[in-house]
């Protein structure tokens, strides 16, 4: 379970009460709030057809940097710092070693990195058709590098956005309908009318006030803690045991969901965000989107969840690590997660915990799915069961991942007799992956035959070829980049 960045791990703590709230979390919010404000201003009065892309950068930059000192102090001069170290080092060794875990700072600075390394030193044809629509031709100046990384609309939360579309955002090109030439430069077809964010703002805005609100009145009445005390676990059922672990983790979400919706509530208030028109002619809002809340309570399967729960971080796994992973790619990707995140032990038990999951998942989809796909009645038979099992096994996992240490994190999984744990395992020692190259393409073609529509129908995101390179990143991805063990 990612966050956005390390500093959305540290102002995401559970909040205490209502009424004492620890003052980095109220600075945090008043920032955001402030920046909400901001990108309104930014919108009404920098827009593209108003000012340069020189006057934009220079304001997104000043203003995300008040807001990182107004939070942390001069102690936010060490990212800046950290930031143009890392532009001289791109500068000076080309980019060419920044697959080295030494050069993973943040999510942008290595995203960037990747996509200079893509785009000015591998062969168009080296390069998959995500990565080819990702890949920066051209050396960014410092302003547009400071600019990227520190602008007020994703300092403090995020979320991540490919170095193109933030450019595109701020020349104001965001709105051209693009088309790939033969060259793989994009080229500007025709221009669409700007819609406007008010709306989908607005939308926003309540889903923040929803979230708020029921975690400051059921996430304390609820404290996954509760999971690991002594008399609760010597008193209570295994089905008390089993709905308790779900409705603490249930609880523990709607902080995640109000940090990241603000958060994409600024980028959209700003004019950043838009992804297109669908067949309607409607216009959505979600090129840099979080997470989808109804997707995620409602996932049929481990990768169901992990799709729709920080969606940009999860493409910035798979872009720096999992596409380019030659030996295990998902273990590879789980390790790189749990490092981003910290020190805590808790993280590291919870991704290894992870790795198993998601592997045992994948097994036991791709042996057993196709045979409830038949019928109607036995499809909503697969889901209910699958919706039960990845519900319980997310809040399995994850329950180390809210308490941190290892001693409270070992008596959770002790008290479970790290039964999910031993069925995992169990699982992938009974049904490995098919071996043979014939065989898995077999089973492979079997699957995607019977299951192709409902995958799509499960994880649509209403994807009409929009001209973001975000967006025709995730189909790219989809169609050519994931590994066939992954497809399923």
């Amino acid at each position: 379970m990612a966050t956005t960045s390390t500093t959305g791990s540290t102002l995401l703590q559970p909040l205490s009460n209502a009424v004492q709230l620890p003052i980095d979390q109220v600075n945090f919010v008043v920032c955001q709030l402030f920046a909400l404000l901001a990108a309104i201003w930014f919108r009404t009065y920098l827009h593209s057809s108003k000012t340069s892309s020189f006057i934009r950068h220079i304001v997104a930059t000043l203003l995300g940097l008040y807001l990182a000192l107004f939070c942390f102090g001069w102690y936010a001069l060490h990212f800046l710092v950290q930031s143009g170290i890392s532009y001289c080092i791109m500068i000076i060794i080309g980019v060419e070693s920044m697959h080295n875990p030494m050069m993973i700072i943040t999510q942008k600075i290595t995203s960037l990195a990747y996509e200079i390394h893509d785009g000015m030193f591998r062969k168009d044809e080296e390069l998959t058709p995500s990565q080819r629509v990702l890949a920066v031709r051209r050396m960014p100046s410092l302003l547009e590098y400071v600019s990227y990384n520190c602008n007020f609309m994703g300092i403090l939360a995020g979320p991540l956005c490919s170095y193109k579309d933030y450019i595109t955002f701020i020349e104001g090109r965001s709105y051209h309908m693009t088309q790939s030439g033969e060259n793989g430069k994009e080229e500007v077809q025709y221009e669409r009318t700007e819609p406007s964010p008010n709306e989908a703002v607005v939308q926003k805005l309540l889903v923040c006030g929803l979230s708020l609100l029921v975690h400051l009145t059921i996430s304390n009445m609820l404290p996954v803690e509760y999971n690991i005390d002594e008399r609760f676990q010597a008193t209570a059922s295994w089905p008390t045991k089993i709905t308790y672990l779900y409705m603490s983790l249930l609880a523990a979400r709607p902080k995640y969901y109000f940090a990241w919706t603000l958060a994409d509530a600024i980028n959209n208030a700003a004019g950043f965000g838009f992804r297109g028109y669908d067949r309607n002619g409607a216009a959505h809002w979600d090129l840099i989107s979080n997470l989808r809340i109804q997707q995620i309570e409602m996932s049929t399967s481990f990768k169901m969840f992990l799709d729709n729960w920080n969606i940009q971080t999860a493409l910035w796994l798979k872009r720096v690590c999992y596409e380019r992973a030659s030996i295990s790619p998902t273990i590879q990707t789980f390790f790189l997660s749990a490092i981003w995140h910290g020190v805590y032990p808790g993280y590291y038990l919870t991704f290894l915990t992870g790795v198993l999951m998601t592997l045992a998942a994948r097994a036991m989809r791709n042996n057993f799915r196709h045979y409830f796909l038949k019928t109607p009645q036995l499809k909503l038979f697969y889901d209910i069961i699958t919706w039960a099992v990845t519900q319980i096994a997310i809040s399995y996992t994850v329950v180390p991942f809210v308490l941190l240490s290892i001693k409270p994190s070992f008596t959770f999984y002790s008290s479970w007799y790290y039964c999910l744990h031993v069925c995992s395992i169990l699982v992938l020692w009974l049904l490995p992956v098919k071996k043979t190259q014939k065989g898995k393409n077999i089973h492979e073609n079997h699957q995607l035959s019977q299951s192709r529509k409902v995958d799509e129908r499960e994880n649509s995101l209403g994807e009409d070829s929009f001209p973001t390179t975000n967006s025709i990143c995730n189909q790219n991805q989809a169609k050519a980049s994931r590994p066939p063990s992954s497809r399923q």
